[in-house]
Parts: structure tokens; C-alpha cells; sequence
């Protein structure tokens, strides 16, 4: 079996379609909305960029648009203050969401046009049901002036069922603190500046990533869901049914693989190394089990990772992983 057709086929195992991989990628989410703040504070000035922070999200939301692979994704754009349908509900078409986009102004009147996130995102709550899952919801915001019902509790009455990710424009502690408040709600939340976007190609494409796709690096696959508790090198149920699977396409394709076991940035270089090498041996045992040959499966402990970001809980786990390379 080729590498990509065995990608292909771990991307079936690991929870994604066959249409949701290529080139090396594997799309993480199914689906998202684009929800933008439309309020007036968003038609004010941003102080770094001496533009409105609207024009500002404009910019960056196309350049998302733009550096999103080509995955097979369904997608739609809302906005908030006037609540509002932009794209509906369809096939990702990345033209159609920059026309969109390009539509918002940013000179609109600044008073009087309060936030009602709550609102908003309880009125787009039938609409997100019936979303494709896992469905990613980037709410574009600075969180000043919210009005209405509490957005933690629209979202929490209205069981919405999405990651939220936020693209924050907040120059005050107020605003920040709403925006603070939705991103408790998921582990899996990405929250970012908005300006660093606008200024940053990595960050940019460092937000696309975690949020959209998962892809290989240096000819590796993550092994998703394959992660280990902290301090720990035992396998979880759901790690043993994926490797179960993962076993029948390794057995199928004969090729030699290198288990390379990861960890986060906690405690020192050289228990880390030791730890890395525990879970590899972990996955190189079960699969052993799984009637793979050992002489086919070579487990090498890697240290510490900082392919997610270990400042988080969220980012922490992802890199407490296994990955395989097909020798």
C-alpha cells in the first residue's frame, strides 16, 4: 500500500472521511461558521493598526478563507448586531464567503448598536444543529457592550454542540473578560488576537491549522486520540480500538514503521525523554498483540514536543501523543 493510500485509510480510522483527506491532510472539523460581531464597537478604531477593528477582521477572515485546505468542509456566515445570514448553510466555496466578507462595512454608527451575543447565538442555534459534526464556530468579537442574554448561557441552554474559537478584537478588560468566559466552555478552544492574525503569516496559518486540519510532518501521522494522561504511558479504551484498526492497515500494507512517542514541555529533558520512549514501547506492545511482527514496528521516545501549544490543557494532551513513519 502507498503512503498517501495508507494516510487515506488512517484517515477512515482515525474519524474522517475519505473525501476529507488529501494531500497529506486530514480535516478536523466537518463544518463551521463564520459568526462576526457587527456591532458598533467594531466600527471603531483599532489603535495599532489606525483602522477599524471591522475593516481589520475583514482582512483577516479573508486571508483565513484563503489558507483553508481544500477538505470537502460545509460552511456559513452569520453575523451579529444586526443578527444576520450572510452564506447559508452548503459546500465550502471560498469565493462566496470572501464576497461576503468584502460585503461588511466598517463605517456604520457606533452608538446605539450594542452586542447581543447571547441573543445571536441562541436565534442561530436551529441552524447550528443541523450542522455537519465536528462543526467549528469562529466567533469574530471584541465583547464590548453585550446586551441580552448571557453568551455562556445561550450556549450552554441552547446545547450548540461546537467548538468555539474566537478571533478576539478586545482593547478593553470588559470585552475581553465575555470573550474570556465562552472560551472556558471547550478544551478544544483556539483563542487568538486578531491583530496578530492580521499581521502574522504564522500565526495565521498556525490558527487554520488547529482549528481546520490535522496533516503530517516529516512524513508522519498523528495518531489522533492515541494520547496519554500526564505522567503516563498507559493506553486508553478509546486508544486501544483505534490502534485495533490501525493494526489491520499496517498489517495489510507490510511496510516498516518508526512509533515515535511524544510528550509535553512539563518536568525536565531527560524523564520526558524516558516517558517518550514508554509510550511508544505502549503502542509498539499492543499492536505486537494485534498480531503486527516486531521486527516491522520500531518505538523511539522523542522528549519533550511543541507541535501544540503547552501553555493550555488542551495543547498540553495533543502533544502527549504517538506518531507513526512509514520507513
Amino acid at each position: 500500500m502507498k503512503f498517501k493510500s495508507l494516510i487515506a485509510a488512517f484517515a477512515m480510522v482515525l474519524g474522517f472521511s475519505t473525501a476529507a483527506s488529501a494531500n497529506g491532510l486530514v480535516r478536523t472539523v466537518d463544518s463551521f461558521d463564520y459568526l462576526v460581531d457587527y456591532s458598533g464597537s467594531m466600527m471603531m478604531t483599532e489603535q495599532e493598526t489606525k483602522m477599524p477593528k471591522m475593516e481589520v477582521a475583514k482582512a483577516v477572515l479573508n486571508r483565513i478563507t484563503n489558507a483553508i485546505p481544500d477538505l470537502g468542509y460545509k460552511a456559513s456566515m452569520h453575523t451579529l448586531a444586526p443578527a444576520n445570514e450572510l452564506v447559508s448553510y452548503g459546500d465550502f466555496a471560498p469565493a462566496q464567503m470572501e464576497d461576503a466578507t468584502n460585503s461588511l462595512q466598517s463605517d456604520l454608527a457606533i452608538f446605539g448598536r450594542k452586542t447581543p451575543i447571547g441573543n445571536g447565538i441562541a436565534g442561530f442555534a436551529p441552524a447550528y444543529e443541523q450542522m455537519a459534526r465536528p462543526t467549528a464556530i469562529i466567533l469574530v468579537s471584541d465583547g464590548l457592550n453585550n446586551v441580552g442574554i448571557e453568551p455562556v448561557k445561550a450556549i450552554v441552554d441552547n446545547n450548540i454542540g461546537a467548538c468555539f474559537h474566537i478571533i478576539s478584537f478586545a482593547d478593553e478588560a470588559e470585552g475581553q473578560a465575555t470573550l474570556d468566559e465562552i472560551a472556558k466552555l471547550n478544551d478544544c478552544t483556539v483563542m487568538v488576537n486578531g491583530v496578530d492574525l492580521y499581521k502574522d503569516d504564522a500565526a495565521l496559518n498556525d490558527f487554520v491549522q488547529k482549528v481546520f486540519y490535522a496533516g503530517l510532518a516529516n512524513d508522519a501521522l498523528v495518531l489522533r486520540g492515541v494520547n496519554f494522561a500526564f505522567d503516563s504511558a498507559a493506553l486508553t479504551d478509546e486508544a486501544k480500538n483505534i490502534l485495533g484498526d490501525v493494526a489491520v492497515l499496517l498489517k495489510e500494507d507490510g511496510n516498516a514503521v518508526v512509533l515515535e512517542g511524544w510528550t509535553d514541555s512539563v518536568g525536565s529533558d531527560a524523564y520526558n525523554k524516558t516517558l517518550s520512549q514508554r509510550r511508544a514501547e505502549s503502542v509498539k506492545a499492543y499492536l505486537i498483540e494485534e498480531g503486527l511482527a516486531a521486527d516491522k514496528l520500531e518505538a523511539k521516545g522523542m522528549g519533550k514536543s511543541f507541535k501544540y501549544d503547552n501553555s493550555n490543557a488542551d495543547g498540553r494532551y495533543l502533544n502527549r501523543r504517538v506518531e507513526v513513519v512509514v520507513k
